[in-house]
């Protein structure tokens, strides 16, 4: 008898065609209410243009991928203001927001505004911009690029951990949580 490998299918499991697969459709709205029952924490995204200028976004979908190496991942929507500098950075800095960071994670993620003007920033050893005070912060090299949708995954190798103190900030059902 042989071993069979963790990614081995059962014969038992019946697996979709593509064409099953393509049928299926999921509301936007459905998709978006089962979505926001799903609690995750809240970061915010930095880099630097070429021209110097800063640039970074709000996200909830973050989380690591590697261990060796250390590597996270960021989803961002392609209609970001954002987005043409994140497809060409080759680093970008990622602040895990406390609940304190509310406005400013508000701010970034709000699009058509100067989201660096009203301050609660800093610059990180790399001269990346990022948040004053926040829980942990990993500055990352651009490693991947995949698109996904209406979004990019940006996926980087971390190169650099500054961790701070205090409870996270989590976004549930369309809300910034605290946990209890």
């Amino acid at each position: 008898m042989t071993e069979q490998q963790d990614t081995d299918i059962p014969d038992d499991i019946a697996v979709p065609d593509d064409v099953a697969l393509a049928e299926a459709v999921v509301a936007p709205g459905e998709f978006r209410a089962a979505m926001a029952r799903f609690p995750s924490g809240v970061v915010v995204v930095t880099t630097r243009c070429q021209d110097g200028i800063p640039r970074g976004f709000t996200a909830s979908s973050f989380c690591s991928v590697s261990l060796e190496p250390p590597m996270v991942l960021v989803c961002l929507a392609n209609s970001a203001d954002s987005a043409w500098s994140f497809a060409r950075c080759d680093r970008f800095a990622v602040s895990v927001l406390t609940p304190v960071h509310q406005p400013l994670a508000l701010r970034f993620a709000t699009k058509g505004t100067d989201k660096f003007a009203a301050g609660g920033m800093r610059l990180g050893p790399g001269g990346l911009p990022t948040v004053e005070r926040a829980l942990s912060e990993l500055d990352c090299e651009a490693y991947a690029r995949h698109p996904a949708g209406d979004h990019t995954v940006l996926i980087g190798r971390v190169t650099g951990v500054r961790l701070g103190e205090g409870s996270p900030m989590v976004y549930y059902d369309r809300d910034f949580r605290t946990l209890a």
